[in-house]
């Protein structure tokens, strides 16, 4: 199923799908925060450093979004997972929120 995610979403699957480091944190405000796996990560070197260590680890993911909601200026996602990590395959859902055209804040849980 595909789902319509607004543009600045979209961009951070196709980056965290197919994009390099750089391609990833350009799609966050400089001072962005990213919360994932009970570590916050905050502005565009600790984002980079985050895909390094995450495709380190993990080798490629595939994210497919298959749900998308907005409420209380939060735009939440719903993705099927699957990757060589534990737990494979997994939904996650991811919280975005959006300062323009890019993204200001992601928290991803289970």
């Amino acid at each position: 199923m595909t789902v319509k995610l607004p543009e600045s979403i979209e961009a951070y699957f196709a980056a965290e799908h197919d994009g390099s480091p750089d391609e990833l944190a350009a799609v966050f405000t400089e001072k962005a925060i990213v919360k994932d796996a009970g570590e916050s990560l905050v502005g565009h070197e600790a984002i980079r450093q985050w895909k390094v260590d995450y495709t380190q680890k993990y080798g490629h993911v595939t994210t497919e979004p298959f749900f998308v909601t907005t409420e209380n200026g939060k735009t939440q996602v719903t993705a099927h997972v699957t990757g060589n990590f534990p737990g494979s395959p997994v939904d996650l859902r991811y919280f975005f929120v959006l300062a323009g055209d890019k993204i200001a804040e992601l928290e991803i849980t289970v």
